[in-house]
């Protein structure tokens, strides 16, 4: 078996005895035990009637012997648990007075939500929502008074704890001891990106610098109700979501865009740059990383266009992610349509383009790569989408297409209008009326589908979901299998 072989299987393997673990509250480690254990003599099994094949060096006795690691994933995920546990020291359900640095952007909103690591007597993260004022910002020490409480029910604790958060207190009392306590590097990034807030909210209309912030920052508080509502209905949420699901689509349409007219190279290298940029504006947060490390791997995909090498960018990519964080893997939905997303985008939109012989050209305005892209990415992650929300309408494909071909431009256009505002306020205001075109635009799109949100999909059965992707690999699969036949025969045509 080859390098590259036994690095996927065994990221594989590992990432699955992680899920198993995740499922926990259902399956005991001895389960896990004893299904690792069967699958190895499956893939035993399966071997011995190749044994007259290369009987000892077969795949099926590496796979055998691989599968093993479900049980160190497992194990990993159960030692982990328990170290970030061990780690805290939190006293639970009792009035006490403790101080915590902030250690994250607050989400403000209706309140304000801190992210705060205990310091002297305690240790450890806990969630504090507190009243709109006084504010407070990353790297800011308090001083609490209240008491801090275990996150309820189970799942949802498992879902903080994937943020490496135990506590949460509501409405203490807060004293600010000091400032500017936290990274000097995150603090000038989180205060950046509030300047860009401003400059956008000083140049544009309200509702259309709110919209801008969301693309370019992932920035939601000032959305209205009505506005998140209809994003919701069109299906275009993921825009100003941050995750590697809106992120891979936007990178792939800023590698056409650029693609246009330079170099395949230099349009890698440039694209490259646009992710690091969009990373340093959004404050560099471990879920933008990660999202960012998505789109990166939907490029490099496009560059190398290797099955082996993409299948184990990522695969590795996943491992290395959930060995940081394996709750990440269950508990995390950004994190599932992230990689759901870009394997739709890599794998299935290929196929179908295949499959329906359909042309290559990008189309006027990239719209056909803008299509399937799209479509492929909505096809990979339509089901969790209905599980976790409840609802999928395919109207939300039109509206996506529709958009996606204006969100990279727009995105570049307030970049240069983020420099333009610390420059020369007239300039900016200038040039931010020629952005509005394009926002009001994409904003018509969004309210227009919202309020249409035609062909709802509704489903709740786990088991269907399983049966989708099943379809769906299947596919993917009859494909790759009826291409290879076809260059085999020409080939031997030939």
């Amino acid at each position: 078996m080859r390098i590259y072989d036994i690095a996927f299987y065994v990221a594989g393997f590992f990432i699955f005895g992680v899920l198993l673990a995740s499922l926990s509250l259902k399956l005991s480690f001895s389960i896990i035990l004893i299904a690792a254990v069967l699958i190895a003599v499956l893939f035993l099994f399966i071997g011995y009637f190749f044994k007259s094949y290369e009987a000892k060096l077969h795949k099926w006795y590496w796979l055998a012997g691989l599968s093993l690691f479900i049980i160190i994933g497992a194990f990993y995920y159960f030692w982990w648990d328990a170290y970030q546990i061990k780690k805290a020291s939190i006293v639970f359900d009792k009035e006490i007075i403790f101080q915590g640095l902030v250690i994250k952007n607050p989400e403000r909103g209706n309140q304000q939500k801190l992210t705060v690591a205990l310091q002297s007597l305690y240790s450890g993260n806990i969630l504090v929502k507190i009243q709109t004022y006084p504010s407070f910002d990353y790297g800011d020490i308090i001083n609490f008074e209240g008491m801090i409480k275990r996150p309820e029910p189970a799942e949802y604790a498992d879902y903080l704890a994937k943020e490496g958060i135990f506590g949460i207190t509501s409405f203490p009392k807060t004293e600010l001891i000091a400032k500017n306590q936290g990274s000097v590097i995150k603090s000038s990034l989180f205060k950046l990106k509030e300047k860009i807030i401003v400059n956008f909210q000083k140049t544009l209309p309200a509702e259309k610098s709110v919209f801008l912030a969301g693309i370019t920052l992932g920035e939601r508080a000032e959305f209205s109700k009505e506005f998140k509502e209809a994003m919701s209905k069109s299906g275009t949420t993921h825009l100003v979501a941050l995750s590697g699901y809106n992120i891979t689509i936007i990178v792939l349409a800023v590698f056409g865009l650029f693609n246009w007219f330079l170099s395949r190279r230099l349009t890698f290298i440039l694209t490259t740059l646009v992710i690091f940029g969009f990373v340093l504006m959004a404050g560099a947060e471990a879920s933008v990383v990660r999202a960012a490390i998505m789109g990166f791997i939907a490029l490099l995909a496009k560059q190398i266009g290797r099955i082996h090498s993409v299948r184990n960018a990522i695969v590795l990519a996943a491992f290395f992610m959930i060995l940081i964080n394996p709750k990440v893997l269950y508990f995390d939905v950004g994190f599932q349509l992230s990689f759901l997303a870009l394997l739709g985008i890599v794998y299935l939109a290929p196929a179908i383009r295949k499959f329906f012989r359909f042309s290559e050209e990008s189309g006027f305005l990239f719209w056909r790569d803008n299509f399937f892209t799209t479509f492929s990415a909505q096809l990979g992650v339509a089901p969790l989408l209905i599980l976790n929300f409840g609802q999928f309408s395919l109207s939300s494909l039109l509206a996506n297409v529709l958009i996606l071909s204006a969100i990279p431009l727009t995105m570049s256009l307030g970049f240069i209008l983020t420099g333009l505002g610390f420059l020369s306020d007239y300039l900016a205001l200038f040039f931010g009326w020629f952005i509005t075109l394009f926002l009001s635009y994409e904003i018509f799109v969004i309210k227009f589908f919202g309020k249409l949100n035609f062909l709802q999909i509704h489903f709740s059965n786990p088991v269907l979901v399983i049966v989708y992707y099943l379809i769906l690999i299947g596919f993917i699969f009859f494909v790759i299998s009826r291409s290879r036949q076809k260059t085999t025969q020409l080939n031997n045509d030939g």
